[in-house]
């Protein structure tokens, strides 16, 4: 009798236990789900922004004046394009000099360039010291820019190849621009070419200007926000879709976005934009706020700018007889008017969806600690209409 009391115990506490371990189970599962959605998810945006893996994040560096001043030329507070014409291709990418010696030569590693990128333009910033000494004759100077060559490489003699060439006040300071192009355009194609470049100052005479008189900031005596930079111009060839705007005077849409609240509305609100309990009818189509928050998505180490943007996104109905205010498309309301008319059962309403869209600005830190600036086509929805 104590046997069959004891074996029915233990059959209680198994039988018993079994709801238990299956609700963990459930919830293990559920939660490795939810895992494997977010990294599903986290890939798919970065697939949007052109990258396979996010950026190493590190103990980053400030970014070049340059860039940020770039940055908050072609875009707004929130990243939106304020013209789609500022910017020549839609990225640009920033290089500190490799080298950091106190010669005038200087080496920029273009590694994290894409073989498939166009480059358009580049550039050689150098930061022009004050002179020492005084200039009694001379009130110039000839500034010139050499692609270094590897002369047993190639049929010629030559050590280099000028790229630029112009005159500077002796008495300047401040940053000097020189364009590279044809030498970052030859790196791309055989990045063993890349010997870097040789910087000489010569009198309007052609002789050589002792080089304790005329200086440039270099990589290792001078602060990070003076040193040599190369700023490449690029496209990587991502087209926008058909509903990007184009047409810098077309200010309706664009004026929209700065009125629009940042943050969405609350549960409740939300639902009555779209369907009135009380009155028991659709609301019509509109723009409603829909902010992607890089923080909360773990991109805040290697985003510079913006914090976050807001998407938008459309919702509501598109009742028959679609107004104007509605910006249906002829085709939104030929289907409008044969869903009324109910001549087609399988015929539905027009959707509300943007018909307007704008591009973002991303500025943001590379592999190799690079400051990158990048423009991303169709990213806001400017406005929505039944289509």
């Amino acid at each position: 009798m104590l046997m069959f009391v004891i074996s029915l115990a233990v059959l209680v506490c198994t039988s018993t236990a079994r709801p238990s371990e299956n609700y963990l189970e459930n919830r293990f599962t559920a939660k490795e789900e939810s895992q494997e959605v977010r990294s599903a998810a986290i890939k798919r945006l970065l697939e949007v922004f052109g990258m396979e893996d996010p950026p190493a994040i590190h103990g980053h560096k400030q970014p070049p004046q340059y860039m940020l001043d770039l940055y908050n030329t072609v875009a707004d507070v929130d990243g939106v394009t304020k013209d789609p014409y500022l910017l020549e291709g839609n990225t640009v990418r920033s290089f500190f000099d490799k080298l950091r010696s106190e010669q005038v030569e200087f080496r920029f590693n273009l590694s994290t360039v894409a073989r498939t990128e166009k480059v358009l333009t580049a550039e050689l910033h150098l930061f022009k010291l004050r002179p020492q000494g005084s200039f009694n004759r001379h009130h110039f100077c000839q500034v010139s820019v050499y692609q270094m060559l590897d002369s047993s490489k190639s049929n010629s003699t030559q050590e280099k190849k000028l790229l630029s060439s112009r005159l500077i006040p002796v008495h300047s300071t401040g940053w000097e621009v020189f364009t590279v192009t044809q030498a970052v355009r030859s790196w791309m194609i055989d990045e063993g070419s890349n010997l870097g470049l040789h910087v000489v100052v010569q009198t309007l005479g052609g002789s050589q200007v002792d080089m304790k008189l005329i200086r440039f900031a270099s990589g290792r005596s001078h602060h990070q926000s003076k040193q040599p930079m190369l700023v490449l111009f690029t496209d990587d060839g991502r087209h926008s879709a058909s509903l990007e705007s184009k047409d810098p005077n077309d200010t309706t849409a664009a004026s929209t976005l700065l009125q629009a609240p940042m943050s969405g509305p609350s549960s409740r609100s939300a639902r009555s934009l779209d369907y009135s309990e009380e009155e028991g009818v659709s609301m019509p189509c509109q723009r409603l706020p829909l902010y992607v928050d890089f923080e909360e998505i773990g991109w805040s180490g290697w985003i510079v700018s913006p914090r976050g943007y807001n998407a938008y996104h459309c919702k509501g109905s598109c009742p028959f007889p679609l107004g104007q205010n509605m910006r249906p498309t002829n085709h939104a309301t030929v289907q409008s008017i044969i869903n009324a008319l109910k001549l087609i059962k399988s015929i539905e309403t027009p959707c509300c969806v943007p018909d307007k869209l704008f591009s973002i600005n991303l500025l943001y830190f590379d592999d190799d600690e690079n400051v990158v600036l990048k423009q991303y086509n169709d990213m806001v929805a400017g406005s929505c209409g039944c289509h």
